[in-house]
């Protein structure tokens, strides 16, 4: 029976001596409940890296803060512009400031920037609990759903044509 055998990368250095490439150190895989902002920083930038080499575009965040007069926070969206689509992560409205229209402000910030950018549709996901009929109000239709998650709920994905 033949064996199949793995061929070696090699780098080539100046001068035409070729070199194996060395495997990096082992990896201690740690669960870590609040990581730095530096360790944060290193993922996202190393996934940064990786996408630009591919070509995929800007996967940076966008934020529209919502702040009173003190400069505290009560509301928020932060968003992505991937693949000529609008991504919204999270958008948050602060009981205090809700039934006000503060949500579909930040929500249609969002998808204007993402038209400025020259985004084609936008989606997000939400849990059955939080805000589908808001989403809905403006246009956006189901294309997945899970059920029971959580128990007695379903998370839900959302599309709309921008």
């Amino acid at each position: 029976a033949h064996r199949l055998r793995r061929r070696r990368k090699h780098a080539h250095r100046a001068g035409g001596e070729a070199v194996t490439a060395s495997k990096p150190p082992p990896l201690a895989l740690t669960p870590v409940d609040s990581p730095d902002e530096a360790t944060v920083r290193a993922v996202e930038s190393g996934l940064d890296a990786h996408t630009a080499r591919l070509g995929l575009g800007d996967w940076s965040q966008h934020w529209i803060i919502g702040r009173d007069a003190g400069g505290a926070v009560h509301a928020g969206t932060r968003f992505a512009l991937q693949f000529d689509w609008l991504f919204i992560q999270l958008l948050w409205v602060a009981e205090a400031y809700r039934s006000q229209g503060i949500g579909s402000r930040l929500l249609l910030g969002a998808e204007a920037a993402a038209r400025d950018k020259g985004c084609r549709a936008a989606w997000l996901s939400t849990f059955t609990f939080q805000a589908p009929k808001f989403y809905d109000r403006h246009g956006y239709r189901e294309f997945g759903r899970l059920n029971d998650y959580p128990l007695g709920h379903a998370a839900v994905w959302l599309w709309k044509p921008l």
